[in-house]
């Protein structure tokens, strides 16, 4: 009970850090994507189903204050979750590689799927416009926080652990 409570805490911390205080932060207005990070470390450290409770619970909370399709962000974050899960069984402790390079792989699936169903279905075919500007500059800056956000969050989840290992 107290890992679900901590991982609701975790997912309105980074959605209020990302939708309010990372717009004086931003690039170009471009802004990392807490979020994303949040779901892709919890589904490294932690496997298929936080993975995907996780991605769900993030994007259906983006979907209902921001999105102009209720549902996609949610569909989205919550199969990047569970894929991502799938890498739990190479989970190593103390590596902090194989996550960053797993944000940067999300990000592209995430936004190359987002402009799928955002602007391609409706008609806007710029699709190199959209990469370069928007989609390149994301994933920079969300693999740079990541760095940071992964440690916080690797500390958290650890902490977690050992605590659950320690009341057995």
């Amino acid at each position: 009970m107290k890992r679900i409570i901590i991982y609701l805490i975790e997912i309105i911390i980074c959605f209020v850090i990302q939708t309010s205080t990372f717009h004086y932060f931003g690039i170009g207005d471009i802004m990392p994507n807490l979020l994303l990070i949040l779901v892709v470390s919890h589904g490294y450290m932690s496997g298929k189903i936080t993975g995907l409770t996780i991605g769900f619970f993030s994007g259906l909370l983006v979907d209902l204050v921001y999105g102009d399709l209720i549902g996609l962000n949610a569909l989205l974050y919550m199969v990047i979750g569970y894929f991502i899960g799938y890498s739990n069984k190479i989970y190593a402790n103390d590596d902090y590689t194989f996550p960053i390079v797993f944000v940067a792989i999300s990000n592209l699936v995430y936004n190359f799927f987002y402009y799928i169903f955002e602007f391609l279905l409706r008609g806007r075919l710029n699709f190199l416009h959209y990469f370069r500007r928007i989609v390149l500059s994301e994933i920079i800056y969300t693999v740079v926080a990541s760095i940071f956000v992964y440690k916080l969050l690797h500390m958290i989840n650890n902490r977690i652990n050992r605590k659950a290992f320690e009341e057995e």
